[in-house]
């Protein structure tokens, strides 16, 4: 047999099957030995990744991927398992009263019309084939492709006059169909007078379609197999009553139908009757009602009627332990509208997410506190005066959903303290511009802020000193890390979350240095004009014009005075105040000395003298104790009595000085 010539070989390689078969062999060969080049590759990165933790790598190298919401991953997914069940409108039953009094087309029977949509699902695939081959042949043969427009031209005459007589049919079809299906009041008032007083299920499937076309009334999503059983709404007031009807009592409906009390909220009573035939019969209509909920939820855009929806729904949540892609689903939607809502909408929106939570299984808290926590990152990168309440609401909310279970919630917060902590040392190592910027913004002080929170409120209940340890030592890094004047706003942040950690553990944390630090900020004598206004609460860092003003000099002495009252006062029923206070006495006798300003000098003199007073009345009692320094037990309860009374006159002289921060706003970030 003589040699293949040059189009024949081409042929066979492309076309012959022991070629193909070949092929696909060495095909699958090659990924195999990549595979293990790979794994071999990889082992090797992680070593160097190893290498680079143990700060071999003095240089820093570059940036690395350090984004505060990649920790948990892409968990956003809508679980597209959804089954395709009860997605459209219900089928009806011919004996239930309808709207008016017209003719009625019914759907077949559901194996018919089931075995209808798989042949139009494979005449479509036909018609897409040949449409593909078409374009191609006009792409390669031009003269083709002229034939056919040439063809088209002759023809569309002759085709326009069939699409208008069709069109002019199926619209005379259409409005005497649509002329049946009009939703009136009377229809909802007897239909709902039905399921109330004989629980008509016919009767509940035409309320759960009429709610369905009401929820997506003006959307493009009604499909043409869904024509002969939606429903055309007759005006406002009859959109309005079955939205107001079907959210106050559809859960009452379906419980009513179950056989559930309305105090019933458990999962389990869910799981007991999915075998049961009243659950069979009503699995259909309760999908469709949660499906037209989390429709309108997505479509609505007014605060009150997304507010009055979520509220109702949060009777039904026990239904979602059916439908676990539409659960995904509620939890998206909810955390959105927390997030981003107001006022009733974010407060409605967190109590479903708290109910989702505490009913049902760990993974789902998992989720809430997942999405809630990237929620709030998202939304917390900025900050003026009209943003800091709803922060503050979600930060406080947020606590609240962690408390719920702290076990969890600690192990996430330990990970998400390590990102920040993990942020904070590449901006030590490196300096660079991006690395602090990074850290001194919204973002990263408000996730420091919300993890002080969640350990201060449970601190005293739980074992979180391996938190405690972490945040106190990244809270000193970021005070360090910026010295500076103009991040005076920062430096108070630190304090005051190390005061706040303080009092909640009973752990001593010293401030008193990071404190005595901001009266190097001031000059020793009267200079400048005042400032335009500036609140702390609202900042991380000083626009420079301000550090010449008297304003500034005035912000240093007076937190100064405020943070070290918060401090002492902590501690000024403790057997050891006396030590605590001599450092700080010394500095702020020496500042009182240099500063030539009689109001700082008579704000200083002043706490001096309730600091001195405070520790000769401790010294004092102290010199009459009988039992030693090693005696742990009486030293906790040494002058617990007047401390619990509060009345000694440093007390009394830390109220006053709270007071007036407060009302001039320096302790912005409440908790």
């Amino acid at each position: 047999m003589g040699k293949l010539g040059k189009k024949a070989r081409k042929f066979a390689k492309k076309n012959l099957q022991s070629v193909l078969k070949r092929k696909r062999k060495l095909k699958s060969t090659f990924k195999k030995r990549a595979s293990k080049k790979d794994e071999h590759d990889a082992a090797e990165d992680e070593g160097d990744a190893l290498e680079l933790s143990n700060g071999r790598n003095p240089e820093g190298g570059d940036m690395e991927d350090t984004s505060l919401d990649a920790i948990f991953g892409e968990d956003d997914g809508d679980l597209s398992g959804d089954d395709s069940e009860s997605d459209g409108y219900l089928s009806e039953d011919s004996s239930c009263t309808y709207a008016e009094n017209g003719r009625e087309d019914y759907l077949e029977d559901s194996s018919n019309g089931s075995a209808l949509k798989v042949q139009n699902r494979e005449i479509h695939l036909d018609l897409a084939k040949k449409t593909k081959k078409l374009l191609r042949l006009k792409e390669k043969d031009l003269e083709f492709a002229k034939f056919l427009e040439s063809y088209e031209n002759d023809l569309r005459p002759f085709r326009n006059k069939e699409i208008y007589s069709d069109e002019d049919e199926t619209t005379n079809e259409g409005m005497q169909s649509n002329e049946g299906k009009v939703l009136t009041i009377s229809a909802i008032q007897c239909w709902s007078r039905l399921v109330k007083e004989q629980h008509s299920l016919p009767a509940l499937t035409s309320l759960v379609n009429a709610y369905r076309a009401a929820c997506h009334y003006g959307s493009k999503s009604t499909s043409v197999s869904d024509a002969d059983s939606c429903y055309r709404i007759q005006n406002t007031e009859t959109f309005c009553q079955i939205l107001m009807f079907m959210l106050r009592e559809g859960d009452n409906m379906f419980r009513g139908q179950l056989g559930i009390s309305s105090s019933n909220c458990r999962k389990e009573t869910i799981s007991t009757l999915k075998n049961s035939p009243k659950w069979k019969a009503l699995r259909p209509l309760i999908k469709s009602y949660l499906r037209s909920c989390l429709f309108l939820l997505n479509q609505v855009t007014e605060h009150e009627i997304l507010a009055f929806s979520i509220a109702h729904l949060r009777a039904s949540v026990i239904y979602f332990a059916a439908f676990p892609p539409l659960l995904h689903r509620l939890i998206k939607i909810a955390v959105h509208l927390w997030a981003t809502g107001g006022g009733t909408l974010s407060s409605h929106s967190f109590l479903i997410i708290k109910d989702l939570a505490s009913v049902f299984s760990s993974s789902c808290f998992d989720t809430c506190l997942v999405k809630t926590y990237k929620a709030f990152i998202g939304h917390c990168q900025f900050m003026d005066s009209g943003l800091l309440k709803h922060i503050q609401y979600l930060r406080k909310s947020l606590v609240e959903l962690c408390s719920h279970d702290v076990q969890k919630s600690s192990s996430k917060a330990m990970i998400c303290i390590k990102q920040l902590a993990k942020i904070l040392q590449q901006g030590l190592r490196t300096k660079q511009k991006e690395a602090l910027t990074k850290i001194c913004s919204w973002q990263y002080t408000n996730c420091i802020d919300l993890w002080v929170m969640f350990i201060a409120e449970n601190m005293r209940d739980y074992d979180l000193q391996p938190l405690l340890y972490v945040v106190v030592q990244m809270i000193n890094g970021v005070a360090l890390l910026f010295p500076g004047p103009r991040y005076l706003p920062l430096r108070i942040k630190c304090i005051q979350w190390l005061n706040s950690l303080s009092s909640s553990s009973g752990i001593f944390i010293p401030v008193a240095s990071l404190v005595l630090d901001v009266l190097e900020y001031t000059v020793g004598k009267e200079s400048g004009k005042h400032g335009k206004a500036f609140t702390f609460s609202s900042a991380v860092k000083l626009p420079k014009y301000w550090l010449k003003s008297q304003n500034f000099q005035e912000a240093c002495v007076s937190s100064t005075i405020e943070l070290l009252s918060v401090h002492f006062s902590q501690w000024s029923y403790h057997i050891s105040f006396p030590e605590v206070a001599t450092i700080p006495l010394i500095h702020l006798r020496k500042f009182h000395e240099i500063t030539t300003i009689e109001k700082f000098r008579r704000m200083v003199k002043r706490f001096i003298d309730q600091v001195e007073q405070n520790r000769e009345f401790v010294q004092k009692k102290r010199d009459e104790v009988a039992f030693s320094p090693k005696d742990q037990q009486s030293v906790e309860l040494f002058l617990q009595l007047e401390k619990h009374n509060g009345n000694s006159p440093f007390t009394q002289y830390y109220r006053s000085i709270i007071s007036n921060a407060a009302s001039r706003n320096l302790f912005g970030m409440e908790r």
